[in-house]
């Protein structure tokens, strides 16, 4: 599998790369057009993501790298190779996890209280509006931070198959929305105006496109097969860890355990349904 760095394919990606990054808009958008978030909703589509990343990242990309790597070092070589970059890929998403506080963390989702809190109008306490002020601007800037990985994942999946890159567009999307919500909520709650909430959560999905047109721009001139197949086993590690350690637990929170579960599976059908297809 080898990625097409053509004009085109480089612009397709960057516009499908864009718009799962200002999917966050539809979360922070709630503010807008809802009094009560649809639980169930994010929920399975929590658990439709991660069945999505999940299945791609061992069917297809794993895969891919070892294919990609067989020719120059053989079977045995390249499948240990792409297995090292798998793991490298969950310590890269793993690191910017630890280093940032839990109570700051875009992937530590707001739970069912602050969903419900969409109901309520803006809090009148001067502390509380600040706390949450500064709550909703840094999150906003640590999930930038934490979309410059997920920008690479669309990106370099769009140079390699329009048709793979697709489905993992729509996943991420999907769990961006409820990140949107994450910002929007505790910015609105402070100032009380909701332009600013859901242009602030928009803006913070832009770091996503950004990030991967940066690290296509980085990697250009080092896309050998081996830093391509390299590539493919950290995304999938790192679409795996997202959905583990985010998007499972998130849906659980949002909805049931079966709920989720019919979500994951869901997502894995669709994605198996999709490569036989395309």
């Amino acid at each position: 599998m080898l990625l097409d760095t053509s004009s085109t394919q480089v612009f397709y990606a960057f516009l499908i790369t864009l718009w799962a990054g200002l999917s966050t808009g539809i979360g922070s958008a709630l503010i807008f057009f809802t009094k009560r978030t649809n639980r169930v909703f994010l929920s399975v589509s929590l658990g439709f993501s991660a069945g999505v990343m999940v299945y791609v990242s061992f069917v297809e990309l794993f895969r891919s790298a070892e294919t990609t790597m067989t020719p120059l070092y053989g079977e045995r070589l390249a499948t240990l190779y792409a297995t090292l970059a798998f793991f490298a890929g969950v310590a890269l998403i793993g690191i910017i996890d630890r280093l940032i506080p839990e109570a700051e963390n875009p992937h530590e989702l707001p739970d069912q209280s602050a969903v419900q809190s969409l109901q309520e109008g803006p809090d009148q306490t001067t502390a509380h509006e600040q706390s949450l002020l500064r709550t909703g601007m840094v999150t906003a800037i640590v999930l930038a931070i934490h979309n410059f990985p997920e920008g690479m994942v669309t990106f370099m999946s769009a140079l390699t198959d329009l048709s793979l890159a697709l489905p993992i567009a729509i996943a991420i999307a999907l769990h961006n929305i409820p990140e949107g919500i994450s910002v929007a909520i505790p910015i609105y709650h402070a100032t009380g105006n909701k332009r600013k909430a859901f242009f602030l959560s928009l803006a913070s999905g832009l770091a996503e496109p950004i990030g991967g047109l940066l690290g296509f721009l980085l990697l250009r001139p080092f896309l050998t097969p081996t830093v391509m197949g390299c590539c493919f086993a950290m995304i999938a590690g790192i679409m795996v860890y997202i959905s583990f350690d985010e998007l499972l637990p998130a849906a659980e929170r949002f909805g049931h355990h079966h709920t989720a579960l019919y979500g994951l599976i869901g997502g894995m059908a669709f994605m198996a349904i999709s490569l036989l297809l395309l």
